[in-house]
């Protein structure tokens, strides 16, 4: 096999607020079998987190009971929406641009109309609609199922806005479609929203206060999932380990609940087993964990069933105490290494990766120190790490003053990513020599004659097609790697295969 073939830093792709940015993805057109009998087209387009795309099915799938089908087609649209993040300056910039290019377009077309949903709605609602009048709807994460109303509002020619923050809403009662999918790995939602206010992050004031969705309502989808021949899970959350179910109703109002609610909640722990158990064959992962939520209970779940992947992204953004507190992180750097030593102990060959922000305002020369210090103690698989941006309607934003100059920041960037790119190697070539057991997910990128799929610690593996089909599971060999990639030859099927 050629190695220079597979040469790509695969582990920098971007994130940031602890939810995965899938560069490749960004801005793409969502696309799903018609239905009979609908006449008008959606185009929909989306930016930001797996949340964003994640939910994207969501809106595909009530509009398609609304008569609408998606298309990839800019000029077949009667109807465009764009997903929006808040997370980024770049994501705004981009979806600015977007929503002028199909404004102008809509001169041509009188009927196109335009939408913008998910994060961005709530903060700029007022700038789209009113002042510069670049779309006609407005619809925030927790009003999708408002869209038939919205759009009649915008069909009888009236602008159209909702942006409330649901204390209740889920949408477990929603089978999302999957959309652009490689029909062997599925990201199922389990809790929307975040009670943990980080100074750097927006999600609290975009996505609202934390809920969960009834357990009943995600082993459906997950048993829905495998019988349609998916694989793999992911379970989705800002974070999952938060995960409460007593009823409905919001996390913080758990001290009200009643005794038999509290002795049936159900907590990410128990409803990781009630997947396990659900479908023992189907592997399942998770994401994001927040360390000062991750318990114990989670991680011996982990170890007692086979089916749930051995990794774990434990975003920690610094490795000083100071800074953490500043970030209102709410756990300390001991801490951190105590969870990090019970991983290691209870799931030895656990996988961990990391979050890290470089520069946030006040950080010092030492502040940075300790941030290498903590990525040499963990020794991460893999890492996505940033320079920290300034992001309106954060607390970071109202109350800290971003003073750490931009050479600076690229600086300690640039030695944070230097330091993962090394103990990334080195993790990656512990694997030589071991035989893994690898989901093929499709071809590889750079050759139609290699499948490349992932191991239960989530590192892309790639090794001759031989006889092997999509959604296998295989036992393979790894002879060699790259920096980001494990190479190697599949020495027959696994015990999972069907």
């Amino acid at each position: 096999m050629d190695k220079a073939l597979y040469l790509q830093p695969a582990f920098m792709m971007e994130k940031y607020m602890e939810k995965t940015i899938d560069e490749s993805i960004q801005g793409s057109a969502l696309s799903l079998d018609g239905k009979n009998g609908n006449a008008r087209k959606l185009y929909i387009e989306s930016y930001g987190c797996q949340m964003n795309f994640s939910d994207s099915e969501i809106v595909a799938s009530i509009l398609s009971k609304e008569g609408f089908d998606t298309t990839q087609q800019l000029n077949e649209a009667d109807l465009v929406l764009v997903n929006t993040c808040s997370i980024r300056e770049k994501a705004e910039l981009t979806v600015r641009k977007r929503l002028e290019k199909f404004n102008a377009i809509k001169k041509e077309r009188p009927h196109l109309k335009v939408g913008v949903l998910g994060c961005m709605a709530e903060r700029l609602k007022h700038k789209f609609l009113e002042e510069e009048k670049i779309v006609d709807m407005v619809v925030g994460p927790d009003a999708y199922k408002d869209l038939p109303n919205l759009i009649q509002e915008i069909d009888e020619g009236r602008n159209a806005v909702n942006v409330i923050l649901s204390k209740e809403e889920t949408y477990g009662d929603v089978a999302p479609v999957r959309l652009n999918t490689n029909g062997i790995t599925a990201f199922v939602s389990i809790t929307r929203g975040c009670d943990n206010m980080c100074t750097f992050c927006v999600v609290p004031f975009t996505r609202g206060r934390e809920r969960s969705r009834d357990p009943q309502s995600i082993i459906q989808e997950v048993n829905d999932l495998w019988d349609k021949g998916f694989k793999e899970i992911t379970l989705l959350g800002q974070n999952v380990d938060s995960y409460l179910w007593y009823g409905g109703g919001l996390k913080k109002d758990f001290d009200k609940a009643s005794e038999m609610e509290r002795a049936t909640a159900v907590n990410f722990s128990k409803l990781l087993e009630k997947v396990a158990l659900a479908q023992p064959k189907m592997r399942i992962r998770f994401s994001t964990s927040n360390p000062q939520d991750m318990t114990l209970d989670v991680i011996h779940t982990m170890a007692k069933y086979e089916n749930i992947c051995n990794y774990i992204h434990l975003p920690v953004q610094s490795g000083s105490d100071r800074i953490l507190k500043a970030m209102n992180r709410l756990h300390t750097r001991a801490e951190y290494f105590e969870l990090i030593d019970n991983i290691k102990r209870i799931i030895p060959d656990c996988a961990i990766s990391q979050d890290m922000i470089a520069g946030f305002p006040t950080e010092t020369e030492e502040d940075h120190q300790d941030t290498l210090s903590l990525m040499e103690y963990v020794k991460y698989e893999y890492g996505f790490m940033f320079a920290y941006s300034e992001r309106p309607g954060t607390l970071a934003e109202r109350k800290l003053e971003d003073d750490v100059p931009d050479d600076i920041k690229k600086r300690r960037l640039t030695e944070i990513i230097d330091l993962q790119r090394q103990h990334s190697f080195e993790r990656i070539q512990a694997n030589l020599g071991k035989v893994q057991e690898v989901l093929i997910e499709g071809s590889s990128k750079r050759s139609d004659d290699h499948w490349m799929g992932r191991t239960s610690q989530n590192t892309v593996a790639v090794f001759p097609k031989e006889h092997y089909q999509v959604g296998d599971f295989v036992m393979v060999e790894m002879e060699d790697c790259t920096s980001a990639t494990l190479l190697g030859k599949a020495v027959g099927y696994s015990k999972n295969q069907g």
